[in-house]
């Protein structure tokens, strides 16, 4: 809500609108624990925030701890980040943009390009052709050529029983193959994930596909955002239509059923695991507990067997809680331009709230108010296109800039009036 008030100077016989803009909600910048001793009404000053661009390009493991926070778990996979849902922040990070091959944790990705455009009750009756080109030793749900299938039932095809027959008929029903892979490159780059190279949506080894922990935890951040994607993404079992009747399947996922002699997770969310030949075990998971909510990704351990990348995801995220608020980020998830807008933001607010500044300082548009409307565009342009807690900070940064701006341009005219 905007709330406007008139400041009317009767001496000079002219009136001038004083735009309130309402400072950012508290919740804008998700909120750290509170250090011991601290209360609601004594708040912790907030930690230096600093972080090197470059870091997360090194190699081996990046983080930055401060004193009392648990060491990182030693992993045998090659790559692997753990980062806090909210902020974006990366909390620790190994290999982070190293290219590898993804697997079916790709298919998180092709939820984020595909899932918008149809509606979960919408039905689809499969034709012959939507189902050649299926990689040999794919996953599949099982779905067959002339049966009618729900949206919703092709989405849970995709997430629980990973099926690339599932990806082909939906990909098929927006555009065709080569058409979702370009989208699908289009929305990585949108993300700000730039280590990944789509080839074949449903995740199958294909000479060239590539993405990064890096990137996958990104699109796991993405995903969450959206509630249709979390939602079947954090399905354990549902039932599969056959026609006239239907199966049950159950989530890939080994952290969300507890299948396999896994233990579950508490508060996991789900979202994502792969394999294929090339790529090993991949995985991307998200987890929730006090209030927190945490997003890894692990790519292709080298130690033990298959069902290691669940304990290897568990070791980052018992450690990513334990370790909440004892950490300085290594790097974040938002896309540069995000990032860019929020410091213009803060560099606005600074500017305004410095004292000396002379009238002719505060940039004045020819009908006399201050020009407001440069830095709201530029914020506009630098927000990501999800509508997300994140992208609305840079606005709501620039929105307080303005708001001082303005206030401080008010003041000072009225008392040049004066003298």
């Amino acid at each position: 809500m905007i709330v406007t008030s008139a400041v009317r100077h009767a001496a000079a016989g002219t009136a001038a609108l004083l735009f309130v803009l309402p400072a950012p909600a508290a919740t804008a910048s998700p909120a750290r624990p509170l250090s011991p001793g601290s209360s609601l009404g004594e708040p912790t000053p907030p930690a230096p925030r600093f972080v090197d661009p470059a870091r997360l390009d090194r190699k081996g493991t990046q983080v930055q701890r401060l004193p009392g926070a648990p060491s990182v778990p030693e992993l045998s996979a090659l790559s692997w980040v753990v980062a806090d849902a909210s902020s974006g922040e990366v909390l620790a990070a190994r290999n982070a943009h190293r290219r590898l091959p993804p697997a079916s944790t790709l298919k998180a990705l092709f939820a984020l390009t595909a899932l918008p455009h149809n509606d979960p009750s919408d039905q689809h009756t499969v034709a012959d052709s939507e189902l050649t080109g299926i990689g040999a030793g794919s996953s599949l749900v099982g779905i067959k050529e002339g049966y009618t299938y729900k949206v919703s039932d092709l989405w849970n095809g995709v997430f629980l029983s990973s099926g690339n027959d599932a990806v082909h008929v939906l990909a098929a029903m927006n555009g065709g193959w080569d058409s979702m892979s370009r989208k699908m490159q289009e929305k990585a780059r949108s993300l700000g994930a730039r280590d990944t190279h789509v080839v074949s949506p449903d995740g199958y080894d294909a000479p060239g596909q590539v993405s990064s922990a890096y990137d996958l935890a990104v699109f796991g951040r993405a995903g969450l955002q959206d509630p249709a994607f979390t939602r079947y993404c954090s399905t354990p079992y549902a039932d599969f239509p056959a026609g006239s009747w239907s199966y049950g399947i159950a989530n890939t996922n080994r952290l969300l059923t507890g299948e396999d002699g896994v233990a579950r997770y508490p508060g996991l969310i789900g979202i994502k695991n792969g394999y294929t030949t090339n790529a090993g075990n991949t995985l991307i998971s998200a987890a929730r507990r006090g209030g927190r909510t945490l997003v890894v990704s692990v790519m292709n351990p080298q130690g033990g067997g298959g069902l290691t990348v669940y304990e290897e995801a568990r070791s980052l995220l018992d450690w990513g809680f334990e370790a909440a608020g004892r950490v300085q980020p290594v790097g974040s998830l938002l896309p540069e331009r995000t990032k860019a807008a929020a410091d213009a933001g803060a560099r606005a607010v600074a500017a305004a709230r410095a004292g000396d500044r002379e009238d002719d300082d505060v940039p004045v548009a020819a009908g006399g108010a201050p020009r407001a409307g440069a830095a709201m565009a530029a914020a506009h342009e630098g927000s990501p296109g999800e509508d997300g807690p994140a992208a609305r900070l840079p606005l709501a940064l620039v929105g307080s800039a303005c708001a001082a701006a303005l206030a401080l341009w008010a003041l000072r005219r009225r008392a040049a009036h004066r003298v």
